[in-house]
């Protein structure tokens, strides 16, 4: 890999650290050419400390190593970015990222409607949910509509109009994490799964 550490002059890089599983931002360090090297032989990541003038690999007194899942450069070849596996918080000041942010998997707005239909199933007294409704009437009433829904998406497919058999899956996919969360279980569960068939 072609990297230019010496493009600002002081023989260092940024090194941007993301979780390899959730996507996740961890926290930015710098490398030279020596902590590059040790992180590629050892497989943790070590950067170059700029005020204690030394390499320090991250984890080296309190465990919470980074071990290495990939390394690229940018298209510029003066930064990088480094997929890990962390062994517990990553900030020093214990927290998962540096930015105080919980380093949990994220699906993106799937997540926040799955945010929205728990705080539906926690407050079912709202006369205008339709979610709180369906946790009213039951787990009967609410895998009757995954299956409602499932015959739907499977008659769409068979004919050619795209948008119903869009809005049908969609209402599919909405019903079904009103399901799980009926049942106490979320996607992260259901992703678990199948990454052990996979």
């Amino acid at each position: 890999m072609k990297i230019n550490f010496n493009k600002n002059g002081d023989g260092l890089v940024p090194a941007i650290i993301q979780d390899a599983l959730t996507k996740n931002v961890l926290m930015l360090g710098y490398m030279n050419q020596e902590a590059y090297n040790k992180t590629v032989e050892t497989k943790n990541v070590t950067f170059f400390s700029r005020t204690k003038k030394r390499l320090w690999t991250k984890g080296e007194e309190s465990g919470n190593i980074l071990s290495v899942v990939d390394i690229n450069n940018d298209c510029d070849n003066d930064a990088l970015l480094i997929k890990v596996t962390p062994a517990g918080p990553t900030c020093h000041t214990g927290t998962d990222t540096c930015w105080k942010e919980d380093n949990k998997q994220s699906y993106g707005f799937l997540s926040d409607l799955e945010e929205i239909i728990k705080n539906r199933k926690e407050n079912q007294n709202d006369e205008n949910s339709y979610v709180a409704s369906l946790f009213r009437k039951g787990m009967n009433k609410i895998a009757q509509k995954v299956g409602e829904e499932a015959v739907e998406v499977v008659i769409e497919a068979k004919d050619d109009n795209e948008e119903l058999f869009l809005n049908e899956s969609a209402d599919l996919l909405f019903h079904y994490l009103i399901l799980l969360q009926a049942k106490g279980y979320t996607l992260d569960n259901i992703v678990s799964v199948l990454k052990k068939r996979h």
